[in-house]
């Protein structure tokens, strides 16, 4: 999901006033924080509850990776055995990075190794099936501000209190020297 800075998003209201006049925000070239925010969110089954982390950049195939990992240790730690993934088509959810990985996890959980991965693609252009939309809608309406551009540190702590959620650190692009690592959790 990407967060803007700039673009508000569509507002219906009714008042006996005056109508809000919502403000056109525009990029500022000294401005040191990105035209938009991005993250990666999942919306339990179980508890309604959204889990979600911010990313450095845009969140494709490494990145994603990376999110699913810490979805993967959020369900071991509560002793669960299976995490069912719903999403769209997007390209970076379609990646044979992402599918060599739900691959070599699955082959990890059948060694006792952790949560078997589901993945569950929905057909393209059509986001009423899937059930974090209204979720994304909601939360874009609650943070925004008509006559100010936000910093991206206060949307990032605006959407984490909307969703009742902690502000993790970003999950970021590993270096080469990283190595094998594959979790990005600092």
């Amino acid at each position: 999901m990407w967060w803007s800075r700039v673009a508000q998003p569509t507002l219906h209201a009714w008042t006996a006033d005056a109508p809000m006049q919502v403000q056109l925000l525009q990029p500022d070239a000294g401005d040191p924080d990105p035209d938009a925010v991005a993250c990666d969110g999942f919306l339990r089954h179980d508890t309604h509850k959204v889990l979600l982390r911010f990313v450095e950049g845009r969140p494709l195939g490494e990145l994603t990776v990376q999110f699913l990992e810490w979805l993967c240790e959020c369900v071991t730690q509560e002793q669960k055995h299976v995490l069912v993934v719903i999403w769209d088509n997007a390209s970076w959810h379609t990646s044979a990075e992402i599918a060599g990985w739900v691959q070599a996890q699955n082959q990890r959980a059948k060694r006792g190794q952790g949560v078997r991965v589901v993945m569950c693609e929905l057909p393209a252009a059509s986001p009423w099936l899937n059930n974090i939309e209204p979720c994304w809608t909601h939360a874009k309406r609650a943070v925004m501000e008509v006559d100010r551009k936000l910093t991206a540190e206060e949307i990032m702590n605006r959407v984490c209190e909307h969703f009742g959620c902690e502000l993790l650190p970003y999950l970021k692009t590993l270096s080469a020297s990283d190595g094998a690592l594959h979790s990005s959790l600092s």
